[in-house]
């Protein structure tokens, strides 16, 4: 005769009530890690154009005029919300929003409305060589900084302060 605390689930496992365990391990427990392992992909697909994978779509939105979404593949929040920030500094753009569709996935959809003087496209293309030279002038700031504060570190207690 079996146990009568035992409960028998849809896939025709058993399980007690005592233990709560399912010893078949094909089918692990919901929230456990191999399942949670089975979602997350390979680290190198997160940046890593397959084949034939473009980086940049444009997709004109009928919706609206001088409006369109750009997908960026293999890029997440970090630039989009760069973009999207400088975009809006532009006194030419309407509109700029970003979403990721979904968090397991390296990819976002931007997009841009203009007044109609220059299109979606030169706006952002505008706004990337903004960006590139806003970042180069960080760079150069954040080194001459840091060399600066190394030389002053070494002066006043022979290298021995924390940054």
């Amino acid at each position: 005769m079996q146990n009568s605390t035992a409960t028998s689930c849809s896939s025709g496992m058993r399980y007690g009530r005592a233990d709560m365990r399912v010893d078949n391990a094909e089918h692990p427990q919901p929230g456990s890690r191999a399942i949670a392992e089975e979602n997350v992909p390979n680290r190198f697909e997160l940046f890593l154009l397959g084949d034939g994978e473009k980086k940049v779509t444009e997709e004109p939105d009928t919706r609206v005029q001088s409006a369109s979404v750009f997908t960026f593949n293999k890029e997440d929040h970090t630039l989009g919300n760069m973009l999207r920030s400088r975009l809006l500094q532009s006194p030419h753009v309407h509109f700029s929003g970003y979403k990721v569709p979904h968090p397991l996935f390296s990819k976002f959809e931007l997009r841009v409305q203009t007044d109609g003087s220059i299109t979606p496209r030169q706006a952002l293309l505008q706004a990337c060589k903004d960006l590139v030279t806003d970042l180069g002038l960080l760079a150069r700031e954040f080194t001459k900084e840091w060399e600066l504060r190394k030389m002053v570190g070494d002066t006043v207690d022979g290298g021995a302060n924390g940054i």
